[in-house]
């Protein structure tokens, strides 16, 4: 029997696919006491509105979210889409130089001067037809250097710095761009522009692309999502929060006789020829293969007595703390500006990553809902090692009345500390995940990899990762 270490979307996802693809339970082992992983949803329905502790929404887009939107068809979830028309979709802010910047969301946008921006932002496509073709040493570089060469220092500090700490919380001056941004990269690379590579690819690959969209899906995409492209949709989420998903993928599961564990940490891995022993609190578990979705350094500590070497590059993956903070008023006309949220670009100095708008991107009735995003790779610098709850909430607050000009007290609050729980992608990462993966080949492991440390933090991501490390189970044998 095949089993998966982890009860977060991806080891539910991995188990799911496990079972759609051999048609036998297996069995998933999960440390804490509740499944779900960071996707942790407080519902007050009485009063209309709900807290998102972690992810909130679905983009609905490419291959990894038709893939995500065709296992959210088969369990029969009813969702909420926003479409491209809508006002959190279309309006994106940044703070920056003591004021909220609108992004440009329109072709007349990119053509002309706004703040926080010295000139058009069409002119950093004009200074990457410009720029000189650079080959890059090792094959990588950050997402900051890169942006700043073909685009210029503005648009890396104002655009890309915030949006990476929106995707990870991470430092773009240390985030790969052969994670991120693998496909823009590879173009610049090959044909010495970003705008040139762009063109000249769509003229020379417009076919094979079209056949490997259509390849995962054997041809029939999911109905949801050709609605979903009809449509326009820009995000979605399931209906009553994000944690329905992993909450009715558990279900379809336990309904199908596989077996969840909760409390049921894996402290050891064992391999054999043919099989694994696993310690789990204390008692031997064997199996055929081992799924782990598991983040990278708690497998390192499972794998480091018997694969020192590969302990070791799992634990060169860093990880980051995050603070969650959800605010919610008994008005609902407390936000000047509608939009999806703010993001705050890291040259600004201040000790958050950025705010949502919660009840602006879904109806919360006659209440605001806003959520401040905090710390990330500055977790440690702007807040200390220990934190308490009071320190953050406060500093929140703070942050809220001097940007927002809320300075109303929140009728309700939660304070979420998320511990070393978004893996960063810094420069080497796509090949660090290589040598990981190779190493497992070489040695013949019984053991596959899926979930954020590995595939992309995303929902999309992880659900994806989770199909491909089940498809890949027979060649590895």
């Amino acid at each position: 029997m095949s089993i998966v270490l982890g009860g977060g979307l991806s080891g539910l996802s991995a188990a799911y696919y496990l079972l759609k693809k051999f048609g036998q339970p297996t069995a998933i082992f999960e440390a804490s006491s509740r499944i779900g992983g960071w996707i942790k949803t407080e519902k007050h329905k009485e009063r209309g509105f709900i807290f998102e502790a972690g992810p909130r929404t679905i983009r609905p887009k490419g291959i990894s979210g038709a893939n995500t939107l065709e296992m959210i068809e088969d369990l029969q979830l009813p969702i909420e889409a926003v479409t491209s028309s809508h006002v959190a979709a279309k309006n994106r802010m940044i703070y920056a130089k003591g004021q909220l910047c609108m992004l440009p969301n329109s072709l007349k946008g990119v053509l002309k001067t706004i703040p926080p921006f010295s000139q058009p932002l069409a002119m950093a496509l004009l200074n990457d037809l410009k720029s000189a073709p650079k080959k890059i040493k090792f094959g990588d570089e950050s997402i900051y250097d890169f942006v700043s060469r073909r685009f210029g220092k503005e648009l890396a500090d104002y655009a890309i710095s915030p949006m990476i700490c929106g995707i990870c919380a991470g430092d773009a001056k240390e985030i790969s761009v052969r994670f991120l941004m693998d496909e823009i990269f590879e173009k610049e690379q090959r044909y010495g522009g970003v705008m040139k590579g762009i063109f000249l690819s769509k003229l020379n690959d417009k076919k094979g692309k079209e056949a490997a969209s259509k390849g995962l899906f054997k041809d029939n995409q999911p109905k949801i999502f050709k609605q979903a492209v009809e449509n326009k949709w820009s995000m979605y989420r399931v209906n009553d929060g994000l944690e329905t998903l992993p909450r009715s993928l558990n279900e379809y599961l336990l309904s199908r006789d596989v077996e969840v564990n909760l409390a049921s940490e894996c402290r050891e891995i064992l391999f054999t020829e043919n099989s694994a022993r696993l310690n789990i609190k204390g008692q031997e578990v064997e199996a055929k293969h081992v799924i782990s979705s598991i983040p990278s350094f708690k497998l390192a500590a499972c794998v480091k007595g018997q694969h020192p070497g590969l302990a070791g590059q799992l634990m060169a993956i860093p990880y980051v703390d995050v603070a969650v903070v959800n605010l919610q008023y008994n008005s609902k006309d407390i936000l000047k500006q509608p939009a999806f949220g703010f993001l705050v670009p890291p040259v600004e100095k201040r000790p958050i990553l950025g705010v949502i708008f919660d009840s602006c991107i879904f109806d919360m009735e006659e209440n605001t809902v806003i959520t401040v995003m905090m710390g990330g790779k500055w977790f440690e610098q702007y807040y200390g090692q220990n934190p308490t709850q009071k320190e953050i909430l406060d500093i929140a607050l703070r942050e809220v009345n001097q940007i927002l000009g809320i300075d109303q007290e929140p009728k309700m609050s939660r304070v979420h500390i998320l511990k070393k729980c978004i893996p960063q992608y810094n420069v080497g990462h796509k090949q660090r995940v290589q040598d990981i993966r190779r190493y497992i080949q070489r040695y013949k492991l019984p053991l596959s990899l899926c979930g954020a440390a590995y595939d992309g933090v995303g929902i999309n991501d992880v659900v994806l990762s989770a199909r491909m490390s089940v498809e890949e189970i027979p060649r590895l044998h």
